[in-house]
């Protein structure tokens, strides 16, 4: 029989907040790939509109669903996407000079987005399971270490080192709000300070190529360096209000590189300026705090981890992707969520927040 308290606690405002950053996205998307350019790619856009309409399809299960269901099947989940990982290295698409899409029919579903999802609840369980109200030390941390460091290494053979890179924020971030005993997070800082500089001699030219132009774009501005700096010009050039819809000279003259994916947000600028990129932010930054929110007001554990790590991911994709494009941190290919073009990225997201509001509409089951 139907609750009716999961009506009355249900997110409308969130849901809301959802789809305008999708519809903000979409007129961003429609933009980058019909405006000025001499083979225009509005088939992209349309693709778009229907990854969205799926996304809303799952969002809907993925908040009408009880999401205990997940810490039952967290473990099969993460198998799963595992093997999918794996299919790539062997028969996934080779686009771009990376192999990271799996081909499911007319389907392209890209498994390293759904990993992010997954590796939260894999975690969410694990530490909801195991409490710890002195913290985790390393023994106990070496099963999430494990869970984090396998897709990591399959998506590195990608090759796709930004995503690899976010998966161990999103995994450090839930870690450090589960705590961590202060010995063994001291052992883990020094360790990781050693081992840093060393990563250096395993990243491919390209990779090491990309770090030295983020320290000094202007070393070669019209070959590493070119991208990056269009990129800034694109964000300058929008000033206050923007130039206005389809009227955005560096994307308009193909100046801008992946403008429909990761360079997404300096189309947007540019067209909008700054207050519309304020409000952009401000969008992201709401999303984040009622995330937030949700697990503060949360009574049940696997809750409380799942809100924050779903929220750390939204963060962390928000921060990395808009960082980039204005030169304050690499260019490592992180979409901007609900923004930037890209199936997995979008469902995944979608599903993401469907769980939010999911966790929220469910929250009095837990009370006392």
């Amino acid at each position: 029989m139907f609750d009716r308290r999961l009506l009355q606690n249900f997110e409308w405002r969130l849901l809301a907040l959802c789809f305008t950053l999708g519809v903000l996205g979409l007129i961003a998307l429609y933009s980058a790939v019909s405006a000025g350019s001499p083979a225009p790619q509005t088939a992209l856009f349309y693709k778009q509109l229907v990854w969205f309409g799926i996304g809303s399809v799952l969002m809907i299960l993925a908040f009408a669903l009880n999401y205990k269901i997940l810490d039952k099947l967290a473990n099969f989940i993460y198998v799963g996407c595992i093997a999918m990982l794996g299919a790539v290295l062997v028969m996934g698409k080779y686009a771009g000079g990376s192999r990271r899409w799996l081909l499911l029919g007319p389907v392209s579903v890209q498994p390293s987005e759904l990993i992010k999802l997954v590796l939260i609840i894999v975690l969410a369980r694990y530490y909801s399971k195991l409490t710890k109200t002195n913290g985790y030390t390393l023994r106990e941390l070496i099963f999430p270490a494990f869970a984090v460091l396998l897709p990591c290494a399959l998506i590195v053979k990608q090759p796709d080192l930004g995503t690899a890179m976010l998966l161990i924020l999103i995994a450090g971030s839930v870690t450090l709000f589960v705590k961590i005993e202060r010995r063994s997070f001291w052992i883990l800082i020094s360790g990781a300070t050693v081992l840093a500089p060393l990563v250096w001699f395993f990243l491919k030219g390209y990779q090491k190529q990309r770090i030295l132009t983020f320290l000094n774009p202007d070393r070669d501005p019209l070959g590493a360096g070119y991208h990056i700096i269009q990129s800034k010009i694109a964000i300058g050039s929008g000033m206050l209000s923007g130039k206005g819809f389809q009227h955005g000279t560096q994307n308009v003259l193909s100046f801008l590189p992946e403008h429909h994916t990761d360079f997404i947000f300096s189309v947007f600028a540019e067209e909008w300026g700054f207050a519309g990129s304020v409000v952009l932010l401000a969008g992201f930054m709401i999303l984040i705090i009622w995330g937030l929110s949700i697990a503060y007001r949360c009574r049940d554990p696997f809750g409380v981890i799942l809100s924050f790590g779903i929220t750390a991911m939204i963060f962390w994709q928000a921060f990395i992707n808009m960082g980039m494009v204005m030169g304050l941190m690499p260019v490592v290919g992180v979409p901007l969520p609900l923004i930037s073009y890209g199936g997995s990225s979008v469902v995944t997201n979608m599903i993401s927040i469907g769980l939010l509001m999911n966790i929220s509409m469910r929250r009095y089951m837990f009370d006392s």
